[in-house]
């Protein structure tokens, strides 16, 4: 499985409810890697979508605890066990966890590849992904030139856990 993420300089990637920040090219790079592919996600991350639906486009499977929960359009999997059983009807390569905090650090020990958008800016933050750069088993294996919108420097990365 993969995970992918924007963070900034503190590996925050949200603040009551909402992306810290938002950058077109970052948004672009995440709609080419998901397009027809599977996300993952929690109820939460859901309702910040437009209308809060699920994404076009994608398979979507919402992790959610919640036994009553049902969105049209989406799969719902309520524990990390049922999620893994669902995912094994797609290549792992196929499958994306998209959010948020929770539900990336329930799955990243199921994930090989983390596409990481690193903003080189601290924002005031709520939320929080995994710290990669200080993980042992995890190595960046590709990086982007910087590039900057307006006056945000960011890049994007490629981890992958260590064999």
């Amino acid at each position: 499985m993969n995970v992918i993420a924007a963070v900034d300089s503190n590996w925050a990637i949200g603040n009551r409810g909402q992306l810290l920040v938002r950058i077109p090219n970052d948004m672009k790079m995440f709609r080419q890697e998901t397009l027809g592919k599977v996300i993952i996600y929690g109820r939460k991350t859901l309702e910040t979508f437009p209308l809060a639906r699920p994404l076009d486009g994608r398979e979507n499977i919402i992790l959610s605890r919640n036994p009553g929960l049902s969105v049209r359009h989406a799969r719902v999997a309520h524990s990390v066990d049922e999620l893994l059983e669902v995912c094994r009807e797609y290549p792992p390569e196929d499958v994306y966890v998209i959010g948020g905090e929770s539900v990336y650090r329930q799955l990243l020990p199921y994930c090989d590849t983390a596409h990481i958008t690193k903003i080189d800016y601290a924002y005031a933050a709520d939320a929080y992904f995994p710290n990669l750069d200080d993980d042992p088993g995890w190595e960046v294996t590709a990086e982007s030139d910087e590039q900057t919108y307006f006056d945000i420097a960011y890049q994007f990365l490629k981890y992958e856990r260590k064999k």
